[in-house]
């Protein structure tokens, strides 16, 4: 029952009567194509024919004078109730305005107009109407009134001059239409109202008013388009030397200008036109040097292009390389820092052989200083000093400013933190080709001084060494290992010095000064190069004691055999200095090959007892002992060394990465006889411990039995 009653919320309508049904979607049994197909534009068509007609309020006809009053009187009073309601829109006063002009009331229609600029008269289009109205209906004084009062309340929009002086033009007012351009002229408006009013000249050939009037246009508008258009204006009325002063002046006011370069260009077509390649070469070359280089693509293009047609050969090599040059200022003006630009454009400019051109350019590249004090930065720019520096010594043979190029170099460079020793090496050589030696002194020992480097220290001493200055060398030596005493190239160069000097004494005290410094470099050569000494001058006590003495520092491999060899050599080395029988050499040569073998069986005994991890090196030792014994002839005896040869065995061990497995790989081990030995004598040891064992417990086992 409560079903069937009706809800007060839907008006008091069972739920069953207010459902929507919808209608169920019918199942397309048959869906092949039909045999006549509708089309779209089928469709649309019938639509618009089933279209009913619009229907539209019958036409009206006045017949008689006071319909047309009241027809009058009623339109009046909705349009002034639509202006009541919508005064700003302008459309409703057109509209008014109008259809007072269609009723031929032509004082309403101006009494609608006027009212509709009290509300606005900025606006230029209510304007324009208005006139349009007066002209139309052919009241030229009323359209004359309205284009003062426009213009004087409008002066901007040129919209209201063009159509006051057209008037004029049409009424064939030609004075009035000039005076209304004069005072058009008179609040300077744009371009556009200075040609136009030219060409209004020119169309009554008035050449002298037009020309007067491009030089009013040329004082208001100093533009180079005003002033190729006046200079155009002259050229095709045959004046060539005005045109030309046109031209002339404009480069004489307007030569700085962004636009100077479409200027530059029309000057030099004009001459071109004019059979003067002379002058048109020289407006583009002075177009050239006066436009800045990012500002010039088509004039380069245009000079080359002029060259190409009018010039010789030299003349077409010099507008390629202006050519080449815009490229490279457009290049660094990108980036100033990038030096291989200013290589190339000095480079350009050295070919061309323009001195003060080359200095520009050099002293323009020097001014871009890296910005961070680190050396890799400067490692490019200082070379623009190096070739600046070898050009004024080399090609401009300017001795004065080299010098001073090299003295801005280093005063520039940032000694304490970084320096380049090939800037002082160079200043310092070109002071000894000039003769000057104390110069070069000077300035190296500016150098040693202030930033010390090692080529400095070398070719400072090579310098005083080919002078034949022999305790300056001393000294420079002794400054060099004062600031680098770790170098073991300078101590073993010290030496050398001496020993060439036969000062045997002096060489052996640096070479002992040297070996007990506490850091070096690389000690090995020098402990080379003192023994190599020794063994020279024949001291061959002094070469042992030398070796025991770094052998006590160190137990390489190396020296080992290096040790060995010499006491195997040290006959031969004998028997270079003096003469000796051959009995007693024979002695000799035995003593030798016994202390070799002792520096030998020394080794082995330190690689098996001390390091006995050092397989490998101590296999190597046994290979270089194998093969002296057998250059020793008959005096040698391999065998004394094959029964200490070890075997080498092919093993594989795990590889392990991040402490984990990765796979196995194979690696050489030597076994030495002493330790096969060793591993049977533990195997039998291991087979007697068995064998005890087993018999203690059988032992046992026949006491629980009993």
């Amino acid at each position: 029952m409560a079903n069937r009653e009706g809800d007060p919320s839907l008006g008091y309508l069972t739920r069953k009567e207010t459902e929507v049904k919808l209608p169920r979607p019918t199942r397309v049994k048959n869906k092949t194509p039909a045999p006549i197909q509708i089309t779209a534009e089928q469709i649309l068509r019938e639509a618009r024919e089933r279209q009913e007609a619009e229907i539209r309020p019958p036409k009206q006809k006045i017949t008689d004078p006071t319909e047309l009053a009241d027809y009058r009187l009623r339109k009046r009073k909705e349009y002034e109730d639509l202006i009541r309601r919508v005064r700003w829109n302008k459309s409703v006063w057109v509209k008014y305005a109008k259809w007072e002009e269609s009723q031929k009331d032509f004082e309403g229609a101006r009494s609608v107009w006027e009212r509709a600029l009290d509300v606005d008269y900025r606006d230029h289009t209510t304007w324009l109407k208005y006139a349009d109205v007066e002209m139309k209906n052919k009241f030229i004084n009323h359209a004359r009134n309205v284009w003062v009062r426009a213009v004087t309340l409008l002066p901007r929009v040129d919209q209201l001059w063009y159509k006051y002086i057209h008037m004029e033009e049409v009424l064939g007012n030609v004075p009035g239409a000039r005076q209304i351009f004069e005072r058009w002229m008179s609040w300077e408006p744009d371009q556009q109202a200075w040609l136009s009013y030219i060409k209004f000249e020119l169309r009554y050939n008035e050449i002298e008013l037009a020309r007067a009037i491009y030089e009013r246009f040329v004082q208001c508008i100093p533009k180079v388009g005003a002033w190729i258009r006046y200079a155009k204006f002259e050229m095709k009325n045959g004046e060539i030397s005005r045109a030309r002063n046109c031209y002339e002046r404009a480069v004489d006011k307007l030569a700085d200008d962004e636009e100077a370069e479409t200027l530059f260009v029309a000057f030099a077509e004009f001459e071109e036109k004019c059979k003067e390649t002379e002058r048109a070469r020289c407006v583009y070359k002075f177009a050239l040097d006066h436009i800045p280089k990012g500002r010039a693509e088509d004039l380069y293009r245009k000079f080359v292009a002029f060259e190409k047609q009018y010039g010789d050969r030299e003349g077409i090599e010099d507008a390629i390389v202006g050519k080449r040059k815009f490229q490279y200022e457009e290049e660094v003006r990108k980036n100033p820092l990038n030096y291989d630009s200013w290589f190339d454009y000095i480079r350009l400019e050295e070919s061309v052989g323009n001195k003060s051109r080359i200095r520009e350019v050099y002293e323009r590249a020097i001014a871009n200083v890296p910005p961070a004090d680190k050396k890799r930065y400067w490692q490019r720019y200082i070379y623009l000093w190096i070739n600046y520096a070898l050009y004024e010594e080399l090609d401009a043979q300017d001795v004065s400013r080299t010098r001073d190029v090299y003295s801005e170099c280093l005063k520039l460079i940032p000694h304490k933190k970084f320096s380049f020793a090939k800037i002082w090496l160079l200043a310092a050589q070109f002071e000894i080709r000039q003769l000057n030696l104390s110069s070069a002194r000077l300035i190296l020992g500016k150098a040693i001084g202030i930033a010390p480097k090692d080529k400095i220290f070398k070719k400072y001493i090579e310098i005083e060494l080919q002078l034949g200055n022999i305790d300056r060398c001393r000294k420079l030596y002794e400054k060099y290992l004062e600031w680098s005493p770790e170098n073991c190239y300078a101590w073993s160069k010290y030496a050398e010095l001496e020993r060439s000097l036969s000062e045997t004494e002096r060489a052996r005290a640096i070479f002992e000064l040297a070996i007990a410094q506490s850091a070096l470099d690389m000690p090995e050569l020098l402990w080379k190069a003192y023994i190599d000494f020794e063994i020279a001058e024949g001291e061959f006590e002094r070469t042992r004691h030398l070796y025991e003495r770094l052998l006590d520092r160190t137990k390489h491999l190396k020296v080992w055999i290096s040790y060995a060899k010499f006491e195997a050599s040290a006959v031969e080395e004998a028997e270079q200095h003096e003469e000796l029988p051959e009995d007693v050499l024979l002695e000799q040569r035995k003593l030798c090959i016994q202390r070799a073998r002792r520096v030998f069986e020394s080794s082995i005994n330190y690689y098996r007892t001390s390091a006995p991890e050092l397989k490998e090196e101590r296999a190597m030792l046994l290979e270089e002992w194998l093969n002296m014994e057998s250059s020793f002839g008959e005096l040698g005896d391999i065998e004394l060394v094959r029964v200490k040869l070890p075997k080498k065995l092919k093993k594989r061990r795990q590889i392990e990465i991040d402490d984990s497995p990765a796979g196995y790989e194979e690696y050489i081990d030597y076994l030495f006889p002493e330790e096969s030995q060793a591993s049977n004598l533990k195997i039998l040891e291991q087979a007697y411990k068995w064998k005890k064992q087993k018999v203690a417990s059988d032992d046992d086992d026949e006491d629980i039995d009993d």
